[in-house]
């Protein structure tokens, strides 16, 4: 893969906001001594720096065709990103906390554009089937008043597999993916809203606005990931 260096280095260090960003143990390649870097997650692409103010990034890490698990080293909570192929690097990291662990390894099988693909095929499955909901609604569920009817079921609790491998979330019953240990359950995508009513003659409104406001809704969540992320860069400036 041919990368340019500036434009890594711009987008490494530009404003957009990022997945997730900390400090973690990297393992050396040819000595297994661990060195504290600053990671920032952008999309498909983990950055290190040296020091959190670095004006550039060490190395990258484009996480596709990986798989994220953990690993057995002399670090406490340490995790692995190991590629597919014989001569293909492992990168073996450390974070200071079971909970900073967990978040890492969450946010990192979730960045790879086959992961997003799987998301975007299940939305569409849900669209689709909202759709055949409109248009084959019985007479009973038509005539009942608004927000009386049925609604279709939210997004399966087993989430699509991460980068094509069901890594994190295998272990027979424990859902880590929707629960980090302390109490708080990680936020799922929220259900998709209720059928409206359709007759013959409006069943394309009908659609359109249950897709509005499928739309509306994750937009919500946008915007308030915007916000934290906003309110977290004010908190860290001097």
């Amino acid at each position: 893969m041919k990368l340019n260096e500036r434009s890594l280095v711009f987008y490494a260090t530009c404003d957009s906001p990022a997945d997730n960003a900390g400090f973690l143990y990297k393992r050396g390649e040819r000595h297994t001594a661990y060195h504290r870097r600053w990671f920032v997650l952008k999309g498909n692409m983990l950055f290190y720096f040296e020091e959190r103010e670095s004006r550039e990034p060490v190395g990258v890490i484009v996480l596709e065709g990986c798989t994220v698990e953990l690993c057995d080293s002399a670090e406490e909570f340490a995790f692995a990103i190991r590629f597919s192929g014989t001569k293909s690097r492992t990168y073996v990291l450390a974070a200071d906390s079971q909970a900073a662990m967990e978040a890492w390894v969450k946010a990192l099988s979730r960045a790879s554009f086959d992961y997003m693909r799987l998301v975007v095929r299940e939305l569409e499955k849900q669209l689709e089937e909202m759709r055949w909901g409109c248009r084959h609604a019985p007479a009973c569920c038509k005539a009942r008043p608004l927000g009386m009817e049925h609604s279709l079921p939210a997004l399966p609790a087993v989430l699509p597999k991460e980068n094509g491998c069901a890594v994190w979330n295998n272990a027979p019953g424990v859902d880590r993916l929707h629960d980090d240990g302390d109490g708080e359950a990680n936020p799922r995508p929220p259900p998709l809203p209720p059928r409206r009513r359709a007759s013959s003659g409006d069943t394309g409104t009908a659609e359109i606005s249950a897709f509005c406001r499928l739309h509306e809704r994750y937009g919500r969540e946008v915007a308030q990931l915007r916000q934290d992320w906003q309110h977290r860069q004010c908190q860290h400036r001097p």
